[in-house]
Formats: C-alpha cells, structure tokens, sequence
C-alpha cells in the first residue's frame, strides 16, 4: 500500500527539481532538488527519476574521462578497504574548495 500524501509531495517536488532543470535550467539547483527527492522520497517513483536525471546532469557537465577516472578510484578505495558491494557508502574527502570555504 501507497501513501498517496507521500507520492503527491513527491511529485511536487519532482516537478520543482525538472522545472529548474529544463525550463531554468539551474542545474546546480535541480541537483540539489533531485538529491532532496532521492534522501527524502526514496521509495517514492520520482526518487528513480530523479536517480536519472542526476545521471543525465552529471553526464552532461562531467567529461567522460573525469567520471571514469572517480568510478575507478571509488572501486579501489572500496577494494583496499575490502568494502563488500551493497554496502553503505565510505567517507569521503572534502575536496578543497569545501575546506577553504
């Protein structure tokens, strides 16, 4: 069973993060809107196309190379520490524009 308040806030939401994403096109804002759905509407059918849309995102502003290069560094991490798949996720670094602000 479905909670139907829970799909509609989810949808509304969904709806804000698409909007800024393509008619405003405030991708750093619809990242952060997708990410909200994702953490807080996760069972929700608008957390999986957010999951997308942050792909589609990610796709278009990271050069192939570059998320290559995360991918295999994330599975060596994960390989070093002898993290199992399906795990939680590891801690990460701040990068250092975070560290300087």
């Amino acid at each position: 069973m479905t909670d139907d308040s829970a799909l509609t806030e989810a949808a509304r939401e969904y709806a804000a993060a698409y909007a800024a994403h393509y008619s405003e096109r405030d991708l750093a804002m619809a990242l952060q809107l997708y990410k909200k759905i994702i953490a807080s509407q996760a069972s929700a059918r608008e957390a999986g196309y957010s999951r997308t849309q942050v792909q589609n995102i990610v796709n278009a502003v990271v050069p192939e190379q570059e998320l290559l290069d995360a991918q295999m560094e994330l599975a060596l991490v994960r390989l070093e520490h002898q993290i199992p798949p399906g795990a939680g996720s590891i801690p990460v670094a701040p990068l250092e524009s975070e560290l300087a602000g």
